[in-house]
This record gives structure tokens, sequence and C-alpha cells, in this order.
């Protein structure tokens, strides 16, 4: 009875937040050149407080951004330092030049350079030490409300289990 009203209410929830704002049409494709993208790059500084060693300076550039606004994808780099850094959505990166190493907050380590694929966690932090410089894609995500998320692994449950393709056609 209790996961029924708790499903009714999400739905309710999302329903009112529907109705109230305008539907968005995606666009149905957005491409770049990395390399196109670094002409856009604009200065993204790290919270001073964050800085542990060295003057890292970092930049970004948007490459797209979902129709919702609870994704997007940009390509950022910085130069080397140590910072600590709070991921407030969930964010995958994607190592293109240079190398970092990270100490994730339960203390686990690891060296990412070019070629290599991370996630971290919305909600968490990390310690980024670069020693040179560093360019990434990132692909963020906000988190769902927990009533929006405990209805999508429901919904998950229902449908035979949680091995979703995430959605990828391949």
């Amino acid at each position: 009875m209790a996961l029924k009203f708790m499903m009714a209410a999400a739905a309710a929830t999302m329903m009112r937040q529907i109705s109230v704002v305008a539907p968005v049409t995606p666009t149905p494709l957005v491409a770049h050149r990395v390399d196109d993208l670094e002409m856009e790059m604009e200065p993204a500084p790290i919270e001073p407080s964050w800085i542990i060693a060295g003057q890292p300076e970092a930049r970004v550039a948007l490459h797209s951004r979902s129709g919702d606004e609870g994704a997007s994808t940009a390509i950022w780099d910085c130069t080397a330092g140590e910072f600590r850094w709070y991921f407030d959505w969930d964010e995958t990166v994607v190592i293109l030049e240079g190398a970092v190493h990270v100490t994730a907050q339960d203390g686990s380590e690891r060296l990412l350079r070019a070629g290599d694929i991370g996630t971290f966690a919305g909600g968490t932090w990390a310690t980024w030490r670069i020693d040179t410089y560093v360019r990434k894609i990132a692909f963020c995500r906000k988190r769902f409300p927990a009533p929006v998320a405990m209805a999508y692994r429901l919904r998950n449950l229902l449908r035979g289990g949680s091995t979703s393709s995430g959605g990828l056609a391949a």
C-alpha cells in the first residue's frame, strides 16, 4: 500500500511539473569536432578553497545540453595542480589528452590517461592531481529525486531486471 502511494505521489509530482513546463523540441543532432570546441573554451575557475597545491587553471566549452537540462556534454581542460572536486551530478569522463591522478573519497586511487573512461557518482568528492595537463570530455547527468529514481528501479524490476542497455540501440 505504501509503495502504491509513493508511486502515485511521484507520478502526480511529475505531471504537475510537466504541465507547467512548455514542451521542448530537441535538436536531432549536435555534432562538433573536439578541436573546434577548443576555440570556444572559457575560463572555469576552480573554487579557491578546493585547491591543495599549484595554480591549476581550468577551461570549459559546452558541447550540448538535453532539452530538460538534466544532462550535458562538455570539453574541459586544466593545467598542473592538485585540488578537491565535488561532483554535483553523475559524471562520466573520457580522457582525451594528458593524465590525472584521482583519489576517490573512499581512498581508492587511479591514474586516468588518454583513452581511459571513468565515472564519478554525483554527491561525492575526489582529489585530482594533474602533473602537467589534462583534457577530457565530460558527460554529466543530474541525479533523479529519490521517488523518481525508485520508480525507475521498480519499472526495471517489473520489466525483468536492471540489465538494461541504458537506452542504447547497439
